[in-house]
């Protein structure tokens, strides 16, 4: 363990290797408080300080050396687009404690965050599938029949999956929201002009609420709490756009359809 704390890592690898997790660790959707404390354990076993300035485009990142504070290094990356991936969050969280605990070398280190980066994500359809199901039994404890409960289930789970080929095709994220909430609430309206269900309504409702930012909107809010007001802006924004968004989709489809009464 003395050995491993005791290894002589130039201060330029050390801050690529933090910024590269701080990075990864946002664009999966960690608070700024995660990731600061993931990296800052890590730093601390080397001897090294470390400081973040996290918005949601980006983090800037300033490493120096414990022992002669002089010595820093002060870097910039913006951040890929949010993949939410929970499970790779409690990974590097993990890794982060076998640093501390003196169980990994750097090179090690640095050879587990590569493997945790190649962590598969659920297949896309899979997603929708799920994202399908979940409206639509939220529209049946809201009250509707199983009727609501197919609109709701299609119409989510074609949103779900036109979201995801727009945004594979490097269109805008917010374009991606208005058409997949325009599609889904086009689809569950249906239920609405053809009288079909008990509370068509619902399934119009509950229809678009997987494109709701459940994610940026808590981190923004543990943010603001722990300090971070520059990160908590900024994901409160992001978050507040896709909102506007998903109304703008809405308003779309109630004007074509003529939906009066929702």
């Amino acid at each position: 363990m003395n050995n491993l704390q005791n290894e002589k890592i130039n201060i330029n690898e050390m801050a690529t290797f933090l910024l590269d997790t701080g990075v990864f660790l946002v664009s999966s959707g960690a608070h700024s408080g995660r990731v600061w404390r993931n990296c800052n354990r890590m730093a601390k076993h080397w001897g090294f300080n470390f400081n973040i300035n996290l918005n949601y485009t980006g983090m800037l990142l300033t490493v120096s050396d414990a022992s002669n504070p002089e010595v820093a290094v002060t870097r910039f990356q913006s951040t890929p687009p949010t993949n939410i991936h929970m499970a790779v969050l409690s990974k590097v969280s993990h890794l982060s404690w076998r640093v501390t605990d003196g169980d990994l070398s750097f090179a090690d280190a640095k050879q587990e965050l590569e493997l945790i980066k190649t962590h598969a994500h659920y297949p896309y359809w899979v997603v929708a599938l799920a994202v399908g199901l979940s409206c639509g039994l939220l529209a049946t404890l809201a009250g509707g029949n199983i009727v609501d409960l197919l609109f709701a289930f299609t119409a989510a789970t074609t949103g779900s999956l036109s979201r995801y080929f727009i945004v594979k095709n490097k269109f805008n994220i917010f374009l991606a929201a208005i058409m997949a909430a325009f599609i889904s609430s086009f689809i569950a309206g249906l239920d609405t002009i053809w009288g079909l269900g008990a509370m068509p309504e619902l399934a119009l409702a509950t229809s678009v609420l997987y494109l709701i930012p459940g994610v940026p909107l808590l981190n923004s809010v543990i943010d603001l709490l722990e300090g971070y007001y520059s990160a908590s802006l900024t994901r409160g924004l992001f978050a507040a756009s896709l909102l506007f968004c998903i109304a703008i989709g809405m308003t779309m489809t109630i004007t074509i359809l003529g939906i009066s009464n929702f």
